[in-house]
C-alpha cells in the first residue's frame, strides 16, 4: 500500500513519542509523503469529532499512533470514520493493539509503503439513543477533570428510521467498549438490559460494560468477563459491582442488539466510549449498543500472535503443580503436512 498521506497521534505526555513523532516526519519527508498531525488539543478551545479530525488532516490514508493502546484508541475513533488503516507503535511495553517497537518505526514504514503488510479486521460497535448526547456543565467538568476538555457529543446520523421508538443513530464507533456507570458515589445506577429486544434483567450496579472481543481485554476482562479471541464477532455485557446474586458476563452474536434503559427512579449515568466520556443519560432514557457495519482497519507486520500477547501482557505463569511434569514448548506444531479435514485451522505455519 503506498502511501500518500500520513496522520500522525503523538502521546506528547512521553518524551519517546515525542522524539517518535519527529522520526515519523523525518521519514514522510524524506519521501515526499504529507504528514499532519491529528487529535491535537493546545490547551485552548474544545476537540474535534473523528470526522473533523479526517477532514482537517485532509483524509491520510495511513494514521500512526504513538503511546500505548490508549494512544491507539484516539487514532481508532478517527481512523474508522473513513476506513482508514492504523499502525500503532509501542513505547517500550506490548500492547494489544500496537504493532511495532518505537525504534522499528522507519522499518514498519518501509514495509507498508512498499506493500510488505498485511490488514487485520477488528470489529467494532456503533450506538443508538432515545435522545442525543450532551454533558451538564457540571457534570463536564466532574467527569473530565485532570484530562483536558471532553470530546464532542456524538452527533446524529442519517440512516433513514422513521419512527420515534427506533431512536437516533448517533456517529459513535467504539473498538473497545461502550460504558453505562454511575454519577453519583452514593447512588448505583439501576438498568434495564434488553438482548435482541427481550429483556435479560434489570440491575443495580456500579456500571455495565458493553465490548467487543478487542474490548474483552480491558474494562470487561477488569470487571470480571471473559477473553475472547480478537477475530470473533460478538458482543460482550459485563455488570459492574451489581448489587444481585447474577453477576456474569453474557456474550451475545453480533446480529443482537444490547439495549440499556435507565429505570424511572434511577440516578442518572454517564455513558463513555473507549474510556472518553460522551454524554450523560436521565431516568427513562436509553442506548442501544449493536455491531457497526464497518470494521477497524490495522495494520499487521507479523502473522498474529494475539494468545502470545495475552501470555506476555498478563504475565501468565504456568502452574507450579506442573513443574515436575515437563515444560510445554512455547509452539505446538505439526512435524508433517496436516490432513485436508484441518487443514483450514489457524495453527503456526510449518518450520
Amino acid at each position: 500500500m503506498p502511501i500518500s498521506r500520513l496522520g500522525l497521534v503523538v502521546h506528547g505526555g512521553r518524551p519517546e513519542a515525542v522524539s517518535g513523532g519527529r522520526t515519523v516526519r523525518q521519514w514522510c519527508a524524506r519521501n515526499g509523503i504529507g504528514c499532519v498531525d491529528i487529535d491535537v488539543w493546545q490547551g485552548q478551545g474544545s476537540r474535534r469529532s473523528g470526522r473533523d479530525e479526517v477532514r482537517a488532516a485532509g483524509s491520510p490514508d495511513l494514521i500512526v499512533t504513538l503511546g500505548g493502546d490508549g494512544t491507539f484508541l484516539r487514532g481508532a475513533r478517527i481512523a474508522a470514520k473513513k476506513n482508514i488503516k492504523v499502525l500503532g507503535v509501542d513505547l517500550g511495553r506490548v500492547g494489544f493493539l500496537t504493532e511495532t517497537a518505537v525504534g522499528e518505526v522507519e522499518r514498519a514504514l518501509d514495509a507498508v509503503h512498499a506493500g510488505r503488510s498485511e490488514c487485520e479486521e477488528r470489529m467494532t460497535l456503533t450506538m443508538r439513543a432515545s435522545k442525543l448526547l450532551e454533558f451538564p456543565t457540571d457534570v463536564e467538568q466532574f467527569l473530565c477533570y485532570g484530562h483536558g476538555p471532553a470530546l464532542p457529543p456524538p452527533p446524529p446520523q442519517s440512516d433513514g428510521a422513521g419512527q420515534e421508538d427506533d431512536g437516533i443513530a448517533l456517529d459513535v464507533t467504539a473498538l473497545n467498549d461502550v460504558v453505562v456507570e454511575k454519577l453519583a458515589r452514593d447512588h448505583q445506577v439501576s438498568l434495564g438490559v434488553y438482548i435482541a429486544g427481550r429483556l435479560l434483567a434489570s440491575y443495580s450496579a456500579d456500571g455495565v460494560v458493553v465490548a467487543t472481543p478487542t474490548g474483552s481485554t480491558a474494562y470487561s476482562f477488569a470487571a470480571g468477563g471473559p477473553v475472547l479471541s480478537p477475530r470473533m464477532r460478538a458482543v460482550i455485557f459485563t455488570p459492574v459491582a451489581p448489587h444481585m446474586a447474577f453477576n456474569r458476563t453474557v456474550i451475545a452474536n453480533a446480529d443482537e442488539p444490547i439495549t440499556l434503559r435507565v429505570l424511572p427512579h434511577s440516578g442518572r449515568a454517564a455513558v463513555s466510549v473507549d474510556g472518553q466520556p460522551r454524554g450523560v443519560l436521565d431516568p427513562g432514557d436509553w442506548i442501544g449498543v449493536t455491531a457497526a457495519p464497518e470494521p477497524l482497519r490495522l495494520v499487521r507486520l507479523n502473522p498474529a500472535n494475539f494468545f502470545g500477547r495475552l501470555r506476555e501482557r498478563m504475565r501468565l505463569t504456568d502452574a507450579p503443580a506442573t513443574a515436575a511434569d515437563g515444560e510445554a514448548p512455547a509452539l505446538f506444531m505439526p512435524t508433517r503436512p496436516v490432513p485436508n479435514s484441518v487443514h483450514r485451522l489457524d495453527a503456526p505455519p510449518l518450520s
